[in-house]
């Protein structure tokens, strides 16, 4: 899963940035708030924590433009800003949640896996198809209730498509789920995490439509 951290103050991003990886988000972190918009409006997130007292531009002015641009990420507003007026503007403007630093890290990670979760319709915190659980909150998949062990690519790739159960996802939409800024992707990466996980899941999972990407079909029931 991956997310857009807009923040400013080094010390706090760096902090956000390693906690969030450490809770299996794949984080890219931008300082300011145009950079933010930019990247917003150009790269494939599944979320984006937003502080408001960014420089260039405020954070305010930031979700202001993305909503009225149409682009429907989730956001969940991060700041030191706690009056009740700003809490209305934000969430008016567009913000699906608003938190008010210091964040106990393990509840920001559970509530942006919520805001991710209703952007996808999912009304539930774990995703079952053909007898697969996948639990994005312990990072655990079982397999007719046997724990499967699964590498941290292959948990995020199986948790791409089958949060997006139904949706053909291509190889470049799914690296981008897997990977951040500055990370290394080899040509046939995805090619070999479906392999993996076929062969630890069964064949008929994972789909293959031939020239497009890859899919899980749309059975799933939640638990």
């Amino acid at each position: 899963m991956r997310l857009l951290l807009a923040e400013d103050d080094p010390l706090l991003g760096d902090g956000l940035q390693v906690g969030l990886r450490q809770l299996g988000f794949q984080v890219d972190w931008v300082r300011d708030g145009v950079a933010a918009e930019r990247v917003l409006a150009s790269g494939d997130y599944s979320a984006a924590v937003l502080d408001l007292g960014l420089p260039l531009k405020d954070g305010m002015a930031v979700l202001q433009a993305l909503r009225s641009r149409r682009i429907s990420t989730p956001v969940l507003v991060l700041t030191a800003r706690d009056a009740v007026i700003d809490r209305i503007r934000g969430l008016d403007l567009g913000a699906d949640d608003y938190l008010v630093k210091p964040v106990d890290l393990k509840e920001l990670g559970a509530r942006l896996r919520a805001l991710v979760r209703r952007s996808h319709g999912q009304m539930h915190s774990t995703l079952r198809c053909a007898g697969v659980l996948l639990d994005p909150a312990a990072r655990q998949v079982r397999l007719n209730d046997v724990i499967v062990i699964l590498s941290t690519r292959e948990f995020d790739l199986l948790h791409a498509l089958m949060l997006n159960a139904g949706r053909v996802m291509s190889r470049e939409q799914l690296e981008q789920q897997l990977y951040h800024w500055g990370d290394e992707v080899e040509s046939n990466t995805v090619e070999v995490h479906v392999h993996h996980l076929r062969r630890k899941l069964g064949p008929n999972l994972i789909q293959t439509v031939r020239g497009i990407g890859y899919t899980v079909q749309r059975n799933q029931e939640s638990a």
